[in-house]
């Protein structure tokens, strides 16, 4: 089991918990070490075969600040030197995260603590289903510190909100409340504080007594047709479908159907 220091990553009956462990940051997700703590996470989780959903939440009393800014404002005074190594800063640092959780196959629920913030909230955007405590804020900063969502937070922004809304988060940079962002659609739910853990669980319950292999598959079908046009959809449809309705999960959820049992799947 790999060691983390800016993480928590706990499994447990076929639900990982992966936990932002960097209260007196307000668990910030800049620094490089905590960046590769997170993809290797996100590895770890993606090749456990045990694991059928992810919960992914923040220690303390925030869920992410996003970036530091004290490191921002060093770099602002020219020690992050030219341009092009900021670039490279960027390809080898922030942006490894949206390619970690875009390689899941397994859903991922955000459990929104506390503030998500900049970079923050595009972690929390970059999961599939979002659960937020009343007490939660969310922002698309980035233009109130002069700089870009450079995380790619906009490609999840859009995607989830359509332009229109995404576009008045940015350009203003404002900071909403849980009940604005459920009704936004940027969370599915708003619970109290001492729920959210509970929701989540429950929920990452339900989907992780799904047939494992089909759920993965499942999940890599709705963000297929995310950027795939419906015919070539179709085919992938049809591949796919082959391969499980001949698995023996298939068979065993038609017979509890048909039974009126609860079906016992196996990943096969």
């Amino acid at each position: 089991m790999t060691e983390y220091k800016d993480i928590i990553l706990e499994i447990d009956h076929r639900i990982a918990t992966l936990t932002l462990n960097m209260p007196d940051t307000r668990n910030s997700i800049s620094g490089q070490g905590t960046i590769e703590e997170i993809e290797a996470a996100c590895r770890q989780v993606q090749y456990d075969d045990e694991v059928s959903v992810m919960i992914l939440t923040g220690a303390g009393k925030s869920f992410s600040s996003g970036g530091n800014v004290k490191d921002m404002r060093e770099r602002a005074a020219g020690k992050g030197g030219p341009a092009v190594h900021l670039q490279e800063h960027y390809r080898r640092g922030i942006q490894r995260i949206p390619l970690a959780f875009d390689a899941l196959d397994v859903p991922v629920i955000a459990a929104i603590n506390g503030h998500a913030i900049g970079a923050g909230c595009d972690l929390a955007m970059m999961c599939d289903i979002r659960i937020a405590s009343s007490k939660a804020k969310m922002g698309e900063t980035f233009l109130n510190l002069g700089i870009i969502p450079g995380d790619g937070g906009s490609w999840f922004l859009v995607r989830e909100l359509g332009y229109q809304l995404a576009a008045e988060l940015t350009f203003t940079g404002r900071v909403v409340e849980a009940d604005e962002a459920l009704k936004l659609g940027m969370v599915l739910k708003v619970v109290e504080p001492d729920q959210l853990m509970a929701e989540a669980r429950a929920l990452a319950e339900t989907i992780a007594a799904k047939p494992p292999r089909t759920l993965r598959l499942t999940k890599r079908i709705l963000k297929q047709a995310q950027r795939t046009s419906l015919k070539d959809f179709l085919d992938i449809c049809a591949v796919t479908q082959s391969v499980v309705q001949t698995s023996e999960d298939h068979k065993a959820a038609i017979e509890a159907f048909f039974e009126k049992t609860q079906p016992v799947f196996k990943g096969r």
